[in-house]
């Protein structure tokens, strides 16, 4: 797939409910001024056994911003939502494949919807003794999370939305072959099964958040 086949196919989808690209090249340059101690990436459902252009997306931006140094650590966020592979592990996975290193690899594993991505992701940074924070991903995820962010979670989180003309030049391969079994998850009941269309459309406006996660510094997931 040429890169530009690849842009274009990321921008189509709800293209009225984006962070427009001007404005996603402005808080790109405010990020670039700073270095984050960990940026927050959510996850994307593994199907199939290949990752698609979304999830190629999210891991190669957060690549982009490693090897700037804009991140110094990278958290993927995901659970195992409508496959049985925890996406946050999956994510982690192929991001080491495309050379970022183990040691900055976090992963979260508890989140279920978006606004849960990015809510456990920072309560687990700071228990880690992370400081800042920033959230990366594509401009439509960014434009839904940003007035949860600064409502219910911490209005410093920085967001860093695709640049589609940046993330053009460094998508690279997108055949990448990963050993997905230390992803699985044995106990997998899809979401869809376990919540009404009501309840999970409650969470992915944040109302499903279980605030005992992570409390007292914990960094137990199972």
């Amino acid at each position: 797939m040429t890169r530009g086949i690849f842009v274009l196919l990321l921008l189509l989808p709800l293209s009225s409910c984006l962070i427009s690209q001007d404005n996603c090249k402005e808080l790109l340059v405010e990020a670039e001024a700073q270095t984050f101690d960990v940026v927050v990436v959510p996850g994307i459902p593994y199907k199939d056994g290949s990752w698609d252009m979304l999830m190629q997306g999210r891991v190669y931006w957060s690549k982009y911003l490693y090897d700037r140094g804009i991140a110094k650590h990278i958290m993927y966020s995901g659970s195992s939502v409508y496959s049985p592979y925890y996406e946050a592990k999956i994510m982690a996975l192929y991001a080491a494949k495309i050379g970022i290193p183990d040691s900055v690899i976090f992963t979260e594993i508890r989140a279920e919807h978006s606004t849960e991505n990015i809510y456990y992701s920072y309560k687990k940074a700071k228990n880690l003794g992370f400081e800042s924070v920033a959230l990366a991903t594509d401009p439509f995820q960014a434009k839904m999370l940003r007035r949860f962010i600064n409502k219910k979670v911490d209005t410093s989180i920085a967001l860093i939305p695709f640049v589609y003309d940046t993330l053009s030049q460094v998508h690279q391969d997108s055949v990448i072959l990963i050993n997905d079994s230390s992803a699985y998850n044995p106990t997998y009941v899809s979401l869809v099964k376990r919540e009404s269309q009501w309840k999970r459309m409650m969470g992915t406006r944040g109302k499903n958040i279980n605030e005992s996660y992570y409390e007292n510094g914990a960094l137990e997931e199972e």
